[in-house]
Order: C-alpha cells, then structure tokens, then sequence
C-alpha cells in the first residue's frame, strides 16, 4: 500500500506556483487537517511567520537560495514605547506538533546583538520538530528552543506569545544543518538532538566572541541537548569562544564525536559565574577531536565519557519518548 501524498501548495515570488507569500499559503491551508506540505521556491522572502497548525511541512527548492527573513530586535521600541524583548524578535514561531522544514534559509537579519539586542531567527516550542538540512542566521540567541524556564530572572522578560503558556517539553531534531550566531545562539529547555550540523561562530571584536549553547534544561527532565557528530567552526580568534553555559542550573549538554577548531577556548565550558550550579548541571563530551578538543584542561564539573557510556544518548533513546518517534530513521 502507497503512503499518501501530503496535501501541496507551491509558493514562488515570480506568480509561477499556487501563492506568492508564505503567510498565504499558511493561511490557506487554516488550522486543522490533513498533512500538508508548502513547497517554497528559491527566492527571499520578508515574512513573519507564525505556524501554529500540525502536520506541516516546508520544503526549499534550495537550502542556500530559498530563505524566509526578518529583521527585529530585542533593543526595538514597540509602538507603546517598551522595548520589544528578546521573545517577540522572532522571524519564525513554530507553536505547534509535527512540523518539519527541509532544504530552506531561517534569517533574522537584524544585526548584531551589541546593536539590537537578541534576535532570533526561530522560536521552535512545540513536539516531534524536524530540521533537515537547513541554514538558521542570526547574531545574538539564533534559536530558541522552548519551553521557556518555569521563571524569569528580569521582570517581563519572558513578554511574548508564550509567556503564560504551560511549559511543555518538546523534541526536535536538527539534522545537516547550518547554524549561525554568536552569543548563546541555541539556549533553551527542549529536547534537542543535533546530527551532522555545523556550528559558526561569527567574530564581534570581542576577547570572548560567544557561547554556542545556553541549555534551560528544567530540573528532572532525561534530557537537554545532544551534538553528535558536529562540527564546530567559525571566523573568530583563536580561544574566543565557549561550547557552551548553563541559562539555567539543571542544564545538560552532550558532545559527541564532535570537530572543534582552534577558536574554541582550551577550557570549553563556562559556568556564567554559578558556582552552584556545578553540581546540578551536566556538561559531558566524548571522542571530541580538533585542536579545540583539550580534554586535560576541562573544568573538573565536566564530564569526559568513554564510548562504554554512550548507549543513553543515541538519537533514538533521546528523540523516543512514548510514541518512538525517530526510531528507525
């Protein structure tokens, strides 16, 4: 028996497929139905997209060539005269179950961070997420992978879609992707596996140029995120940039086999100044290789695995849950 063909739409900004925008096409499709697939041809297109409908695809003619773009910024006055925040900067907010996006561009054009603030490329808060060889851009905080902590440190600074919401743990899975960023550029509380992805880290002119990660990870939960097979790179100096710290204490982040150029610093990880948190968080990494790979000169709060410990952290124990999504992949 055949599988069913998803539901498709063509958008392309020369008036060739069934919309010329994006929203459009979303909106054609309304809130339920079957699956359905969004097929967008290469061009640049200025949205702001909200997904809040299940069982959607986005389908790039061209990873490199089709890219969905925006430009705002956490520093940004809104039109009562607050700032905008760093949750209503988005270019795209994926608010819903079973979505996929393949072979596109996610941008946030805004700048850099010192000059606008947080600006995120995505905010992904939802379950079973799929990324597949797709480019996210941005400066400060490129993707939000929420659920947003159960509190924030700074008065409204959670002001956003979200910042009511019951927070609900999801899974996503970004696989062959490029990311980009500087500063915290993947932070959040999700479930998040990273297969084969590169990891850029752009230069500011900054002694310490970043942080790839700033895991959330609530306190009790299995998992935060897992690199495996990554590649970190990117255009800074030599020991400018962390592999990561810890947003919140309970914060998990896992790399193995993963490529480190010479601008990861020879100490890896940072703690953001919480001592106490070296007990609660957990930072491990196994079979790093590279000449940012210095095992010897790692803080004493962070894991060095053997192979005989990494059965706990292969995609399909990390993505299954209850419903075994990804097994078999």
């Amino acid at each position: 028996m055949t599988e069913k063909k998803p539901f498709t739409l063509v958008v392309a900004k020369d008036g060739t497929g069934d919309y010329s925008t994006v929203t459009e096409a979303l909106a054609a499709l309304g809130e339920e139905g079957e699956p359905a697939l969004i097929y967008i041809k290469k061009g640049v297109y200025k949205e702001r997209l909200t997904i809040r409908r299940p069982f959607v695809t986005f389908e790039g003619e061209d990873m490199n060539e089709t890219v969905v773009t925006y430009n705002l910024g956490a520093k940004m006055e809104m039109e009562d005269g607050s700032r905008r925040g760093t949750f209503r900067s988005y270019s795209v907010l994926i608010d819903t179950h079973d979505f996929t996006a393949r072979n596109l561009t996610f941008e946030n054009s805004a700048g850099l961070g010192a000059l606008v603030g947080q600006a995120l490329a995505l905010y992904v808060d939802g379950d079973r997420i799929l990324f597949d060889r797709c480019r996210m851009l941005a400066s400060q905080d490129t993707i939000f992978t929420g659920p947003l902590p159960p509190k924030e440190i700074e008065p409204n600074g959670f002001i956003g879609p979200k910042q009511y919401a019951p927070r609900i743990n999801g899974r996503h899975y970004y696989k062959d992707c490029f990311i980009r960023g500087d500063i915290d550029f993947i932070f959040g509380s999700a479930t998040a596996y990273f297969e084969n992805c590169e990891l850029y880290s752009q230069d500011i002119g900054r002694e310490i140029n970043g942080y790839v990660t700033a895991a959330s990870t609530p306190e009790g939960q299995e998992y935060g995120y897992v690199f495996e097979g990554c590649h970190f790179t990117g255009n800074c100096p030599p020991r400018s940039v962390y592999l990561g710290r810890p947003w919140r204490n309970f914060a998990k982040t896992v790399l193995l086999h993963c490529r480190m150029e010479e601008h990861i610093r020879r100490e890896g990880w940072h703690d953001w100044g919480k001592r106490e948190a070296h007990d609660t968080l957990y930072f491990a990494e196994a079979g790093s290789t590279g000449p940012g790979a210095v095992p010897e000169e790692r803080p004493e709060w962070v894991r060095i695995l053997s192979e005989d410990e990494l059965e706990p952290y292969s995609r399909e124990r990390v993505l299954g849950g209850n419903d075994g999504w990804m097994s078999g992949r």
